[in-house]
């Protein structure tokens, strides 16, 4: 009898054996992802590809500054509307009146009742705007008008004419707008080219023009491509700050898209999935709570982690470390929610696109498993012992 009883006693002075000797759970032991301590002591070596952030008041602060940078208020500054501009493909028309006695254009005309000579308005034929950036107007050659505006051209032709025509006055019209357009495509109504005028279109106007957005405004993101620049923004930060409703440009595309942004979850949370959130953003304690917050009887409060690619400008010492084959800088932000001042940190920390959040599990959850595994065994091992009995 003593014999049969022996293997359940060893099994349960071997079972304390090993939690008397274990500081942390085995790596055998199943888990969501990695403890607090293998995410940090990996990244806190001299030779760690990732950097590892503390997030606090400061680092918060900084990371709304560079948001605040990519405004178009702030990358477009002093880059507004020109004012139009005559280029190839154009098609102006060109009126000249001459002074009575009329010697070049037009016939001169005869007021009976006021015994008076006047001239009628010599209208030239209608013409397009050559390759090399000129018209032709009789008596003044080839006019160059690429790039000047219809007031300038009616200087130039004028000063032409001058000598050869009676104190020609001259009236330029745009008919065909080619050059001076800006491109609306993407999540709207109906893409459209929209000729600028004078008035000096801006970025809502364009979008009003294709008829609006088709999805709801707080997830569309507006793109403005502006020669081989590309700068995005949401639309629903462009309505709501007149500042952002820049003015627009010949040769602007705008590109209305309709992108869910989202990060991903994992670990000691409510639920691990791929979130999606506003165009215009979240916090990370908005974050915490969409993805049903830290689960109490897992969660190590001092381990919640987001991983992200940086820009590496962000970086003031210099030491941005390694960087991606597109220049990203791969950084791990820690924030330590047992101190009471994270959850003020966290309500101004912008979560991004692609982040991904990782809270890990609490070392007492792990010795837990390990402990439910262990008297698995011994009441099975017992329940043996019983049976051979």
């Amino acid at each position: 009898m003593a014999s049969k009883k022996f293997a359940p006693r060893f099994l349960v002075v071997f079972a304390l054996s090993l939690l008397s000797g274990c500081a942390t759970p085995p790596d055998w032991l199943p888990s969501s992802g990695p403890s607090r301590k293998q995410v940090e002591q990996p990244v806190q070596r001299a030779d760690s590809l990732v950097r590892l952030i503390d997030v606090d008041d400061a680092v918060a602060r900084r990371l709304l500054e560079s948001a605040q940078q990519q405004r178009f208020s702030q990358l477009l500054v002093g880059s507004g509307a020109r004012g139009y501009a005559v280029g190839p493909g154009d098609v102006l028309e060109v009126s000249i009146w001459e002074a009575p006695p009329a010697a070049l254009f037009g016939a001169a005309a005869v007021d009976s009742r006021m015994g008076m000579t006047s001239t009628r308005a010599s209208a030239l034929p209608e013409q397009m705007v050559a390759a090399d950036g000129s018209i032709n107007v009789p008596f003044a050659g080839a006019v160059p008008v690429a790039g000047k505006s219809p007031q300038q051209i009616e200087r130039e032709i004028s000063r032409r004419l001058a000598g050869k025509a009676n104190q020609p006055q001259v009236m330029v019209r745009v008919i065909r707008n080619a050059t001076s357009n800006v491109t609306v495509v993407g999540e709207v109504a109906q893409s459209v080219r929209m000729p600028l005028t004078a008035m000096g279109e801006r970025l809502l106007d364009a979008i009003a023009a294709a008829g609006g957005v088709r999805q709801p405004v707080n997830k569309v993101t507006v793109q403005l491509t502006r020669g081989s620049t590309v700068y995005a923004m949401p639309l629903a930060r462009v309505i709501e700050s007149p500042q952002e409703n820049v003015q627009l440009r010949p040769g602007d595309v705008v590109t209305v898209h309709f992108q869910p942004l989202s990060f991903t979850v994992l670990g000691a949370t409510g639920k691990n999935e791929e979130i999606n959130f506003e165009a215009q953003g979240i916090s990370l304690a908005q974050a915490l709570a969409r993805a049903g917050g830290m689960q109490d009887a897992r969660a190590d409060a001092r381990g919640v982690f987001l991983f992200r690619f940086e820009d590496p400008a962000l970086f003031a010492d210099g030491q941005s470390g390694p960087r991606t084959p597109d220049g990203r800088v791969p950084v791990v932000y820690r924030l330590d929610m047992k101190n009471p001042a994270s959850f003020l940190v966290a309500q101004n920390f912008p979560v991004h696109n692609r982040d991904v959040m990782y809270v890990a599990n609490a070392p007492g959850a792990e010795l837990q498993k390990f402990l439910n595994m262990l008297t698995s065994v011994v009441f099975t091992a017992t329940s043996l012992g019983n049976l051979g009995n």
